[in-house]
């Protein structure tokens, strides 16, 4: 962590009450970097959205699939049971 011109030298400047300095930064340039990517992959699932609602889809039905397949497939099919049971009581 310190340069050859550092032995010998006082560690408080890069310790700051207690915290590592070096380490703080590092931590934040990290979630800074990945906070600039998810900005990214965001503008990309944007365009792709875009794509497919030029293509002539149902976007908000394309966002209920994706949500659908992230979730367990037993609790899939228990919520489509009980959305057929809802639907048939009430003759829809």
């Amino acid at each position: 962590m310190f340069d050859e011109g550092d032995a010998g030298t006082d560690t408080s400047a890069a310790t700051v009450g207690g915290i590592a300095a070096d380490r703080l930064r590092s931590i934040i340039e990290r979630v800074e970097r990945l906070e600039e990517e998810r900005k990214a992959l965001a503008a990309d699932i944007k365009d792709i959205f875009t794509e497919a609602k030029s293509a002539g889809f149902d976007v908000r039905t394309i966002r209920h699939i994706i949500r659908i397949r992230r979730q367990d497939p037993a609790a899939v099919e228990e919520l489509e049971s009980l959305l057929d049971i809802y639907r048939r009581a009430l003759g829809m």
